[in-house]
């Protein structure tokens, strides 16, 4: 991580301020590309739906944690059609307020909504069926990312899941000053999972994005 490692707390700081200017809106969410918003939530669910049901080794679904939530758009398309309930964690509180009128009458169904940075989060143990890291792992450093997905699994019901989705770059880590955030290429988020213990049972890569912007995988973790 390099200069990052020495300023830790810039890193994070200015990350934060970034996102308080962020409009609350979906294509705020997005960067811009609220379009992509439908594609991306498809393509979710048919890679959440291969492990979810009864029987052997599938997943519950009774609970889902939606990390870096911010005004709750995974959740509305994606966890809460799929789980009982769902919790939100998102360093916006702005956002977490945004999520209520944006969720309406689905906002019944969320349990909690956590205003924290996931460096400081942990998560309850043995309470989540899926825990959901969207587009969020660039504002982790290695160190807090592999802690933040051991305490995950500490976090996971029995034949749980944790899956990340994020933007991989071609080679290393490319560093984005703009929100304050990195995006590693995917041999080392691979590493990095490893290295917290975790495998991979499952990897995508989802399709029918805008060119410009960087491959976005989706990986299964226990």
């Amino acid at each position: 991580m390099g200069d990052i490692a020495h300023d830790e707390v810039s890193f994070y700081s200015n990350a934060e301020d970034y996102w308080k200017e962020v409009p609350a809106t979906v294509d705020g969410m997005l960067g811009g590309y609220g379009s992509i918003s439908i594609i991306d939530i498809n393509g979710s669910k048919d890679f959440l739906r291969k492990f979810l049901g009864e029987g052997e080794g599938k997943t519950g679904t009774r609970c889902a944690l939606d990390c870096g939530a911010g005004i709750g758009r995974i959740t509305k398309r994606l966890l809460l059609p799929l789980f009982s309930t769902v919790d939100l964690v998102d360093v916006t509180q702005e956002f977490l307020d945004k999520a209520k009128i944006h969720l309406g009458e689905d906002s019944k169904r969320v349990g909690n909504y956590f205003c924290s940075g996931l460096q400081d989060f942990a998560p309850e143990n043995g309470h989540y069926d899926v825990i959901w890291i969207q587009w969020v792992i660039g504002h982790l450093t290695d160190e807090h990312l592999v802690k933040f997905l051991q305490r995950c699994q500490k976090a996971l019901r029995p034949n749980g899941l944790i899956v990340i989705k994020d933007n991989v770059s071609y080679e290393g880590v490319v560093p984005d000053e703009v929100d304050s955030s990195i995006c590693r290429d995917l041999a080392i988020v691979r590493s990095l999972v490893a290295k917290a213990g975790l495998r991979i049972i499952h990897e995508e890569q989802q399709m029918n994005f805008p060119k410009e912007i960087y491959q976005v995988h989706t990986l299964a973790l226990r």
